[in-house]
């Protein structure tokens, strides 16, 4: 518990000391940056948690790793495939698609991840109004 408060301490910290904007002579860090703060703004999210995110789930774009319950985990954001099914239906895509999008783009891939974090959220707080209601 200590070393992940330290590490999660760590980050922030990291996150602090990062220039609001990224520098206009780095294009790629430009994108970067109006991808997590679009993902954030439409899923109604903090920029920072979704850094975080990427930080612990240190995947990369492209990259497809395989878990030891025959799943595996796509892109920087590190996805499960059993959400493809529910996610190409919130893209109006295809799971197939939604696989290439979530390992080849890194917009679709935070994106992706910001949405399943929010609807995460959403039955957390769906649970915890039932809770409240019914007196436990």
């Amino acid at each position: 518990m200590k070393k992940s408060l330290i590490g999660a301490a760590a980050i922030l910290i990291l996150i602090a000391a990062m220039p609001a904007k990224a520098s206009e002579s780095d294009p790629r860090g430009a994108a970067v940056a109006a991808c997590l703060t679009e993902a954030a703004r439409l899923h109604r999210l903090p920029p920072s948690l979704l850094i975080i995110l990427l930080q612990v789930e240190g995947g990369t774009l492209g990259r497809v790793s395989h878990n030891s319950n025959d799943t595996v985990d796509i892109g920087p954001m590190q996805v499960n495939q059993i959400w493809l099914p529910k996610l190409a239906a919130h893209w109006n895509a295809t799971p197939a698609a939604t696989y290439l999008a979530l390992r080849d783009s890194f917009c679709a891939n935070v994106e992706g991840g910001a949405w399943i974090l929010r609807q995460v959220l959403e039955q957390a707080l769906r649970l915890r109004d039932r809770a409240l209601k019914s007196g436990n």
